[in-house]
């Protein structure tokens, strides 16, 4: 997940421009937020990758993945051809329907959530014992 949001974000920051037509119209500064997204996909990327900021970068990338949602629905629905990007349902379709999946696999990789997989600790580093003995988030800590 890391990777793949490291690229992507510096996809976005190389490519500004091309994203440009998939932003919905009352989006002000479409190419500066294009650009911050770049950076937040970085950043996020990166927090993944750091036991003590994993936490925060999962939810935070998973309120992201939630927020850039309405960008592939305009494309979608209002037919906006953004080249390299392919076109049409066959692309869009699938697009749309994962976006769930990614936000709640931003959040798992981030330790945020361990659903559907029990009770286990996703990322042990993360996880301390609570009174009850149970799982408890310590954002890094041991």
């Amino acid at each position: 997940m890391a990777a793949i949001y490291i690229v992507f974000g510096a996809v976005h920051l190389a490519a500004a421009q091309k994203f440009l037509p998939i932003m919905p119209p009352m989006i002000p500064f479409p190419l500066q937020v294009v650009q911050i997204t770049g950076l937040c996909e970085i950043a996020g990327g990166l927090g993944l990758l750091i036991p003590r900021t994993r936490w925060l970068a999962g939810l935070m990338l998973g309120i992201y993945a939630l927020c850039v949602w309405p960008a592939n629905i305009y494309q979608a629905f209002w037919h906006v051809h953004a080249p390299p990007l392919p076109d049409g349902w066959g692309y869009n379709g699938p697009r749309i329907l994962f976006q769930p999946v990614l936000i709640w696999w931003a959040l798992y990789a981030g330790g945020v959530v361990s659903w559907p997989f029990g009770q286990g600790e996703p990322f042990p580093l993360l996880w301390g014992k609570g009174r009850d003995g149970g799982p408890r988030a310590t954002i890094g800590r041991r």
